[in-house]
């Protein structure tokens, strides 16, 4: 141990000693150097005071003026430090209507909590530790329409084109971030972008998640990686923006640890504990080529700011091509009856899906906006498309056939089709001041495959100043087709044909935010038609798709609040949720986070944060999750206790670098020895991580 410490410490040395080397303050006007005003040949005047009254300087001796330059060339600092200042971001949503840009987030805020599986306000059960299959805790409905296939048991995980962002880098800007807690867990990012021109802006994303876990096969490798680049013509009238964005996930699957005792008569050594399945694994990958380009018609209007362009017309285009690939292998007898069945081989599964989708979005967007001093009022808009999708899908299992030389494995084609969706969008917003704005957003599947579908989504703010707080009322409906694995699934284990009818949900809510008061109430009402999931049969161990014709009612009411007084702090979000179908939503009615701190800057260059959070949710009816099919389902009727979850840690930035020590489940052995949130799949144990996240500007 003691001598991985010296390497631990000998990194950070290093990483100290050079991010001292980036500063945090440039000029406020954010020119280059050499530059004509603030860095140009206004910076080289000599002083205008008047000097021919004074008295004449002696004269300097040749050792003495050439100890002088020498001291001043030592003394000499750069004109310009390199930060975030010169850096500039966006993403696609934000370019949706107009173009505007932000500066680059270097702050603290939320650095710790870097798993998608422990966000505050989304948080996520899952089977053990990062990189495994997850689900939403809370009830949060997917606001899509079109085809689904139905697997989403590593969303979290997943980059897409949504998820790229846009820079704008007078600077090459490179961010290299780092958590590590031994072969535990690690996470690995790397971020570059850089302007070719001041039109033309080129960078690439690599994400990596490597992490062994606390259980035998655990171990999970999962690659994201993406090429991205914005172009913006002189007139900024043409955009352009285009990605490759490749998604390679590989997961173990356990089929759960075999001691269902594991934290009441121990285990000698976890990471050897006998598992169900020894030779099971699930493969994803997703691949897209995403190319979206806008073009502004007619009187272009620039804010005071400079950081946003808002244009009169425009008209859009988007195409993307997305390849699909989900794959399941197992072999080996299934000596612990994991699987319900099988159909085509008794020793090897081998089950595979892939999708491609071809789409193509047109769009053509009209504005009409009044000026006022400091906003645009009597602003309407009006966004018209029409989107067009060709699918093909197909399913392969290894077959077993009987030959003169006994039973050979081979995989079959057994279901595919080829079919497309045409897809109708609207969107409407008027502003009738700045206290004052109704939105819309309408889109209908009009003909395919999922012809029918929609989704409707309506919201009025009112805005009522700082203090007085503002209001935010949406109501919004949406009819989904089955997704493709509850309906036409060909698997060895797995085999459903059926009909449903399509799902319904209609929601209407009410959310109050106060900036001035750190305040935001939300209340959520969902009536739910036809919901379909997943449950086992009576006494068996299979996943089945079923449908509850009677109608869910659900309330969902949030609450987030902070406190600050004097350098302390707390951040707080409750949940509370409460339906007629608990027993079917298996999800707790109370949920928690909460995260005190204390802030402070050290010697004037460090930003340093102490603090601890914690997570609880009240006691509910666990799901059992279907290995081969990646479907979390509602199992056998078991019930864990629940305790708090507790993190603590301390977090600072120093220049450029930004650094978090933190011991996660803290109270391990405090409350009891440990917890789970899928039935019979542990979670992870107590562990301390150093996570880093260091921005070079050059």
């Amino acid at each position: 141990m003691l001598h991985k410490l010296k390497y631990l410490l000998l990194v950070f040395s290093c990483l100290l000693a050079t991010s001292a080397a980036f500063g945090q303050i440039i000029n406020g006007t954010g020119t280059y150097p050499n530059q004509q005003g603030a860095y140009g040949q206004g910076s080289l005047l000599q002083n205008p005071n008047d000097t021919s009254r004074r008295k004449a300087a002696r004269q300097l001796t040749g050792d003495e003026l050439m100890d002088t330059l020498r001291a001043r060339e030592e003394k000499k600092k750069d004109s310009v430090i390199l930060n975030s200042k010169f850096i500039r971001v966006t993403n696609e949503l934000l370019l949706t209507d107009s173009t505007q840009v932000f500066p680059l987030d270097t702050g603290l805020t939320n650095f710790e909590n870097y798993s998608p599986l422990y966000q505050p306000k989304s948080p996520k059960i899952g089977l053990g530790s990062l990189g495994l299959p997850e689900r939403d805790l809370l009830f949060e409905p997917r606001q899509t329409v079109g085809f689904d296939v139905g697997l989403h048991y590593l969303d979290a995980y997943m980059f897409t084109p949504q998820d790229v962002q846009y820079y704008k880098a007078r600077v090459p800007y490179t961010n290299m971030y780092l958590v590590t807690a031994g072969r535990k867990e690690q996470v690995f990012k790397v971020i570059h972008t850089q302007n070719i021109n001041p039109q033309l802006n080129i960078g690439a994303n690599f994400n990596l998640i490597g992490s062994q876990g606390f259980y035998n096969r655990q171990g999970v490798s999962d690659l994201n990686a993406a090429l991205f680049s914005w172009y913006e013509s002189k007139s900024k009238r043409y955009n352009l923006l285009t990605s490759m964005v490749f998604n390679n996930l590989r997961t173990p699957e356990s089929g759960a640890i075999r001691n269902d005792s594991v934290f009441t008569a121990g285990s000698f050594d976890k990471i050897t504990e006998p598992v169900r399945l020894t030779n099971a694994i699930d493969r994803i990958r997703n691949n897209t080529f995403y190319l979206k380009q806008f073009y502004f018609i007619g009187h272009i209007d620039s804010t005071a700011t400079g950081g946003k362009i808002l244009p009169t017309q425009r008209v859009t285009h988007t195409f993307y091509y997305n390849k699909q690939s989900y794959i399941f292998t197992s072999s080996g007898p299934d000596t612990y009856k994991v699987f319900p069945d099988y159909f085509y081989n008794n020793t090897l599964s081998r089950d595979s899906l892939g999708l491609t989708d071809i789409h193509n979005d047109f769009s053509y967007s009209f504005y009409l906006r009044g000026r006022s001093v400091g906003f645009v009022k009597n602003e309407v808009k009006l966004d018209l498309g029409i989107a067009h999708d060709l699918y093909h899908y197909s399913q392969w299992v290894s077959d077993s056939l009987a030959t003169s030389v006994g039973q050979i494995s081979r995989n079959d084609s057994i279901a595919g089709r080829t079919f497309q969706n045409i897809t109708l969008k609207a969107k409407f917003s008027y502003r009738f001041s700045d206290r004052l704005l109704l939105e819309g957003n309408f889109q209908q599947v009009a003909q395919g495959y999922n012809g029918g579908d929609y989704l409707y989504d309506a919201k009025l703010h009112i805005a009522g100043g700082r203090r007085a707080g503002r209001i935010i009322l949406e109501g919004y409906a949406q009819n989904n087709t089955p997704s493709l694995v509850f309906t036409n699934w060909v698997s060895n284990h797995y085999v459903f044909k059926n009909k449903f009818d399509n799902q319904k949900i209609t929601s209407a809510s009410f959310n109050y935010i106060n900036d001035a008061l750190a305040l935001d109430l939300k209340a959520q009402y969902y009536l739910i038609s036809d919901y379909l999931y997943f449950k086992a049969q009576t006494g068996g161990i299979d996943a089945t798709p079923t449908q509850l014709t009677a109608p869910i009612n659900l309330l969902k009411v949030s609450l987030s609040k902070s406190f600050s007084w004097r350098r302390w702090h707390m951040d707080n979000y409750l949940v509370y949720q409460k339906t007629d179908y608990q027993s079917t939503l298996r999800t707790p009615e109370v949920y928690l986070y909460s995260n005190i701190y204390y802030n402070k800057y050290l010697f004037d260059a460090i930003n340093l944060t102490v603090g601890a959070n914690v997570r609880y949710n009240s006691t509910y009816v666990a799901p059992s999750y279907a290995p081969s099919i990646g479907q979390f389902y509602n199992g056998a009727d078991v019930t864990f206790t629940s305790y708090p979850y507790i993190t603590a840690y301390v977090k600072a930035t120093l220049k450029s670098t930004n650094i978090f020590v933190m011991y996660d489940y803290a109270n391990q052995g405090i409350f009891s020895p440990g917890f789970y949130t899928v039935n019979r799949y542990p979670m992870q144990d107590r562990l301390l991580k150093i996570g880093v996240s260091w921005a070079f500007y050059n």
